[in-house]
């Protein structure tokens, strides 16, 4: 989707000494990220796939939109975009989603432990405007339906067990999901301009099929102490999720979302930020914000999916600016770590590791052409760090 841009006043309050130290409970709030030497090094020149790349990693093209993927009988979907990746014996699987109007749904690729691909086919069918989603501790993926009052559906990605709709997760405009098995909770996000930022409590963990829908509440300051509410009507009629709880923080376009150790970030696209939720201390902060970044142009614009490695490093796919991946490290660096050429009127979406954690996987949603016949789901292989 195009990126749209708003007016934001100020951020932080009356004083800047909220930005002193690291992120801790009860300490002061840590700066969002500035721009600083990526620990991959620069960008060299675009490569045969016109993607530019840190010394020592190579990119190869997976699949295209309306063509068959190479080494298997399966006609990739159009507009890829949001995707996970899955352990599947000594190989593993990329899902991926289509967020075609009509049509949608999500497709899978096969690999082999040498990262052959081996098969490729259909996981979900029959819904609309599939965007982002995220993965289970159960190996199943959600796919979320980005339209009003859209649903999660529950996909198998062996493509053995037909998708199930998850209507008790609530019914809004959604964008992402992404699972905290400490708390045994499903962080969601909403694509409006006056979205929320919610979680689903399974009344069994493991099992979708009911539980609590509840939204973020607090403040509308950038920073702060946050609570969570009970959504009285998950179906949002007549009146929207995100109009049913007073208090609960608007969030200008959530995007993508990201959880690891204790701390869930995602993106909001209309103010170009990206939040970090501290679940030990609830509170919140900025981890990223353009308009903030004081030492030279921003590198990051037009945030949108967002994933992590086993570094802590974040890799955040532009929805516009220069089409790049930029890494958001540990240390609030914010660097470009990719960018792709010749396709300006695309988006980059989708980003993955493969369970090693040496294979990126993602998508240009409308590629070279700037249609959604034109997506091209992409490869990189290299030295990523394990260790910040």
């Amino acid at each position: 989707m195009e990126r749209r841009t708003f007016l934001r006043g100020a951020v932080f309050g009356t004083s800047a000494a909220v930005f002193g130290g690291t992120l801790m409970q009860g300490a002061a709030y840590a700066a969002p990220a500035q721009n600083g030497t990526s620990p991959y090094g620069g960008l060299l020149a675009a490569d045969a796939n016109g993607i530019m790349l840190p010394s020592g990693f190579t990119s190869r093209v997976i699949a295209r939109s309306g063509q068959t993927v190479p080494g298997t009988s399966y006609t990739w979907h159009g507009a890829p975009d949001g995707g996970a990746c899955f352990a599947d014996g000594t190989g593993w699987i990329y899902v991926s989603n289509s967020e075609l109007a009509t049509g949608g749904g999500a497709s899978a690729v096969r690999f082999s432990s040498s990262g052959s691909v081996t098969g490729a086919y259909r996981i979900l069918s029959g819904t609309r405007n599939n965007c982002a989603g995220g993965a289970t501790p159960w190996n199943t993926w959600l796919s979320c339906e980005e339209v009003s009052r859209g649903y999660v559906y529950e996909t198998d990605p062996r493509g053995a067990t037909a998708a199930v709709r998850r209507p008790a997760m609530g019914q809004f405009k959604h964008e992402a999901a992404a699972a905290d098995p400490v708390r045994k909770v499903i962080y969601l996000t909403e694509d409006e301009p006056d979205g929320c930022f919610y979680r689903f409590i399974p009344a069994t963990w493991g099992d979708l099929s009911s539980g609590t829908l509840q939204v973020l509440v607090a403040g509308t300051a950038a920073t702060g102490s946050f609570t969570w509410a009970n959504v009285p009507d998950p179906d949002g009629s007549p009146t929207y999720t995100r109009d049913q709880v007073s208090g609960a923080k608007i969030f200008n376009g959530g995007e993508g979302c990201h959880y690891a150790n204790d701390t869930v970030w995602f993106t909001t696209k209309g103010d170009n930020r990206v939040w970090r939720l501290n679940l030990l201390s609830s509170t919140y902060e900025l981890a990223y914000d353009d308009s903030l970044v004081t030492n030279g142009t921003a590198p990051l614009t037009g945030v949108d999916n967002v994933t992590g490695s086993s570094s802590g490093d974040l890799f955040v796919a532009e929805d516009g600016g220069n089409m790049e991946i930029c890494i958001i490290t540990p240390g609030d660096v914010v660097a470009p770590f990719l960018r792709i050429n010749g396709q300006s009127g695309s988006e980059i979406t989708g980003p993955a590791f493969s369970p090693d954690g040496q294979r990126l996987y993602f998508s240009s949603q409308r590629g070279t052409s700037g249609s959604s016949s034109g997506g091209i789901t992409y490869e990189v292989t290299g030295p990523f760090r394990t260790a910040a």
